[in-house]
């Protein structure tokens, strides 16, 4: 398998799917990370395939002190804080030097919370198995290698009753919602899963922007449907964070939406949360940067 590689995305329902079938897990809030254990190094790649190692390298140690070489693992990357997952922290993490982000690391280390492998030394690519399968593999893996925080996995339930009261009770220590897999799920590239989340927000590919880069007006993002849309005016925050990729991501070139509404186009990178309920309209309302 090549780095970096294409992950495994969910689609928000509104409500769990219910059956034999599904599987559970509660939802970390933090940063998609897989993680990768080669034979003298370990690497980290972000959603959008960008390699990530330095701004996690608390991370990267403990993969290279705890993995076996050959082993790919998808997960999130967390901070807690005050006992609970801190959101803010991870983004200032992501979004920090590296060296600026050695210092977060002294007070604030990074956990991996993992759900899934992609690569096992013993088994090869394990992508294709079921997910009940490839769950089996993880923590037996864990298990065998005495593997401790801050590598752990999430907890994982078949029981819905279980899974709606992690919804409704976990919210306050950061769990965002529920991710529901088919158990003979495999692992591919795209929507394969489900997640019902507290806040009803969707996943958009930022594909441009209007404004200068240095302090864009709005982004122009690819919707779950494919439509691409403007956003509303970003907020001073989230326009600086989106600032850096718009700006080293090359000469841009005149597009229009569907609707007809110009911007410049960007480079493949950022994905930002958008309001379920506005995502339908013309003009979209982006709430916070996911990931770069």
């Amino acid at each position: 398998m090549d780095f970096p590689v294409a992950v495994a995305l969910a689609e928000f329902v509104p409500t769990l799917p219910v059956g034999t079938n599904w599987r559970y897990e509660p939802k970390f809030d933090g940063h998609r990370t897989v993680l990768w254990r080669d034979e003298d190094t370990v690497r980290l790649q972000a959603r959008s395939g960008r390699n990530v190692t330095p701004v996690w390298m608390d991370l990267a140690l403990a993969g290279l002190d705890m993995l076996p070489p050959g082993t790919v693992l998808d997960g999130e990357a967390v901070i807690y804080a005050n006992g609970k997952i801190d959101f803010a922290a991870a983004q200032s993490r992501a979004a920090s030097t590296p060296a600026r982000a050695r210092r977060l690391a002294e007070d604030l280390p990074a956990h991996f919370a993992t759900w899934d492998i992609l690569v096992h030394p013993a088994h090869g690519d394990v992508r294709a198995r079921p997910y009940d399968e490839r769950r089996a593999l993880l923590l037996n893996l864990l298990q065998e290698h005495d593997v401790q925080p801050p590598i752990q996995a999430v907890p994982m339930t078949d029981d819905p009753d279980v899974a709606m009261t992690w919804y409704q009770q976990l919210q306050e220590l950061g769990i965002e919602g529920i991710v529901c897999k088919p158990a003979n799920s495999v692992y591919r590239a795209g929507r394969v899963w489900k997640k019902c989340r507290h806040a009803e927000t969707v996943d958009a590919e930022v594909v441009g922007y209007t404004g200068p880069a240095a302090r864009p007006h709005a982004l122009a993002v690819r919707l779950p449907g494919g439509r691409i849309a403007l956003t509303q005016t970003l907020k001073v925050p989230l326009a600086a964070q989106v600032s850096a990729h718009l700006m080293a991501s090359g000469p841009p070139r005149s597009a229009r939406t569907g609707a007809g509404e110009a911007y410049r186009t960007t480079g493949p990178g950022p994905v930002v949360e958008v309001l379920a309920g506005t995502s339908r309209h013309a003009v979209v309302t982006a709430t916070r940067l996911r990931s770069l």
